[in-house]
């Protein structure tokens, strides 16, 4: 149990210095943060003000122009394998298959990276098990944004990038999606996500990416 509990302290995210241009426009500059076993960062800022970018950029799917990402202390770059292995990004494309059935989408997602709880059991925590027989085409815009964050729960990931995960969720799935950014977090995990007003997280810290901006 100690060992479990020394490597669990031991992983982390940390930032340093990040800047980025979109043309010759400045997003952001010298963006730093550090994520350790257990938290959670709540990015905000105006639109346009750079947080998908953030999120790409904390990906791997974009090089930084300054400053450095590194996980467990290496580079991102140097250790991609292992840590795209630890990590779940969900952004603004739900990525759900109009033609597939709720549970058929959350099967395929389960069985590509696997490893986290029960299909059914992660339908029933986001509120879609009823309609687990209803082909993706006929899901309004807030349940394809809760199956695609039932994703998270099918993997076994340390690291959850979400983009706008509140996005055209009612004050009910809100609380719902919150509570299992919380339960992650609780249990070790790490949460970054973007949001255009404050939600309440309970344990997140707050970034806003906008003062990040040259003025």
């Amino acid at each position: 149990m100690d060992n479990e509990v020394q490597e669990r302290d031991q992983i982390q995210l940390k930032v340093e210095g990040l800047s980025c241009h979109r043309g010759d426009r400045l997003l952001f500059k010298n963006i730093s943060l550090t994520l350790n076993s257990g938290d959670i960062f709540e990015v905000t800022g105006q639109n346009g003000a750079g947080k998908t970018t953030l999120l790409r950029l904390l990906c791997g799917l974009l090089i930084p122009e300054k400053g450095n990402i590194l996980w467990c202390n290496q580079p991102i770059n140097k250790v991609k394998p292992t840590y795209h292995s630890t990590l779940t990004y969900v952004g603004h494309t739900d990525a759900i298959k109009a033609e597939l059935t709720v549970l058929e989408n959350l099967t395929i997602a389960k069985a590509l990276n696997g490893g986290g709880i029960e299909i059914k059991e992660a339908l029933d925590q986001v509120g879609l098990l009823k309609l687990r027989s209803l082909p993706g085409r006929f899901l309004s815009a807030g349940q394809r944004r809760r199956l695609a964050l039932a994703r998270l729960l099918v993997n076994r990931a340390k690291l959850w990038l979400l983009d706008e995960p509140f996005t055209a969720l009612d004050k009910e799935a809100v609380k719902t999606i919150a509570s299992l950014l919380e339960t992650h977090g609780k249990n070790g995990g790490m949460v970054i996500f973007t949001s255009h007003h404050s939600v309440n997280v309970a344990g997140a810290r707050a970034l806003n990416i906008s003062s990040a901006i040259s003025s």
